[in-house]
C-alpha cells in the first residue's frame, strides 16, 4: 500500500472542502453539472492502493465498479458513495473502495445508483436493493454480502437494509456508514456547533440538497431519514464521524437509537477530523487506522461464527 504519512496531512481535506466553499460561494449559480464536476474531485485525497484490480460492470441493471484485493477472504461490500443523493460517482470513490477492499480482504462493488434531481428519492434506495438481489442470487451463499457508504451513501445503506426488512427479505450481514447523513430535517446541534470547524457542510447546503432528494416526499418518512426508523433487526452497525464536522450529531443519534433497539454498534470518532475522513486512505494514517480497524472489527464479528 502507498505509505499514509503523519497526521499533518489530514489537512489536505481541510484545504480541499475550503477550496469548494470558496467556488461554490464565488458563484452561487452553479448548475447541477458544474456542482458534479466539483464533486468529482472527491476522488483527490486517496491515493492509488496497490495491487487492487478493478472491473466495470453492470449489477442488477446498475452500473458499478468493482475492486478486487489481492487477497480475498470471500465476502462482498456494496458501497455506496456520498454527494447528497445529487452529485458523486463510482469513479470519484473508486480508490478509496480499493482500500476498503484490501483491508476487509474482500470484494467491494461501488455502484452508481441514480441521481436527484433527475432521479428523487426512492430511486436509489430502488438500485441498492437490486444490487442486492443480484449479488446474492450470484453468490447463493458464497460469502457474506455488506453494505457500506459514506454522507449521503451512509444514509443509502442503511435505508437499503430497513427496505429489505421491511420486505421480509434477508439482509447483508453488517452495516458500514462513513459520516452518515441521516436528518432530513437539519435538528442535529452540531450543524451549528461545529459551524466554524466545518470547512464544507453547512445547513443551507444540506437544505438545498434535501428538498432536491425529496422532491416533494416527507422528510420523515423512515427510508429517507432513518432517525425516524424503527431500528429493531439491523445487523451489526459500524460508524465513523470527525469531531469537526457538522453531521456528527447525526452519526451519535443513530447510535444511540441503535442501541435501545438492540442492535450491535460500534462507533468511531476521529478528533479534528472532516466529513468522510476515511477518504484519505493511503494519504494519512488516521484514514488507514480506521479501515484497519473496520477490517478487525468485521473478522471480529464473524470469527466464532465460521469456526462452528
Amino acid at each position: 500500500m502507498n505509505g499514509a504519512t503523519g497526521p499533518g496531512d489530514a489537512r489536505y481535506l481541510d484545504e480541499l472542502y475550503a477550496g469548494w466553499q470558496s467556488r461554490m460561494l464565488a458563484n452561487p449559480d452553479y448548475s447541477m453539472e458544474d456542482l458534479r464536476d466539483i464533486f468529482e474531485e472527491w476522488h483527490r485525497p486517496a491515493l492509488e492502493p496497490e495491487d487492487v484490480r478493478y472491473r466495470s460492470a453492470s449489477v442488477g441493471g446498475v452500473p458499478a465498479i468493482f475492486a478486487f484485493p489481492p487477497e480475498n477472504e470471500g465476502d462482498t461490500v456494496i458501497y455506496c458513495h456520498g454527494g447528497g443523493f445529487c452529485v458523486g460517482s463510482a469513479e470519484g470513490r473508486r480508490k478509496l473502495g480499493g482500500h476498503l477492499a484490501r483491508h476487509m480482504r474482500a470484494t467491494v462493488v461501488i455502484i452508481d445508483y441514480r441521481l436527484a434531481p433527475e432521479h428523487p428519492f426512492p430511486a436509489a434506495i430502488e438500485d441498492s436493493v437490486a444490487v442486492f438481489h443480484s449479488l446474492r442470487a450470484e453468490q447463493a451463499g458464497a460469502g457474506r454480502i455488506l453494505i457500506a457508504g459514506d454522507s449521503a451513501g451512509g444514509n443509502l445503506a442503511i435505508a437499503t437494509v430497513l427496505k429489505l426488512r421491511d420486505l421480509g427479505d434477508s439482509l447483508p450481514a453488517a452495516i458500514i456508514a462513513f459520516s452518515p447523513w441521516l436528518d432530513m430535517e437539519h435538528s442535529g446541534e452540531t450543524i451549528e456547533t461545529n459551524a466554524a470547524t466545518d470547512t464544507l457542510v453547512n445547513r443551507a447546503m444540506l437544505e438545498g440538497l434535501a428538498a432536491t432528494y425529496l422532491a416533494g416526499a416527507s422528510p420523515v418518512d423512515p427510508l429517507a431519514n432513518p432517525l425516524m426508523a424503527d431500528l429493531a433487526g439491523l445487523p451489526p452497525v459500524y460508524l465513523n464521524a470527525g469531531s469537526a464536522e457538522a453531521l456528527l450529531s447525526d452519526t451519535t443519534r443513530f447510535a444511540d437509537a441503535a442501541v435501545k433497539a438492540g442492535v450491535d454498534v460500534t462507533v468511531s470518532i476521529a478528533e479534528a477530523m472532516q466529513h468522510v475522513f476515511p477518504c484519505l486512505a493511503g494519504r494519512t494514517r488516521i484514514a488507514d487506522d480506521e479501515l484497519a480497524n473496520i477490517a478487525t472489527w468485521h473478522r471480529s464479528r464473524w470469527a466464532a461464527v465460521d469456526a462452528r
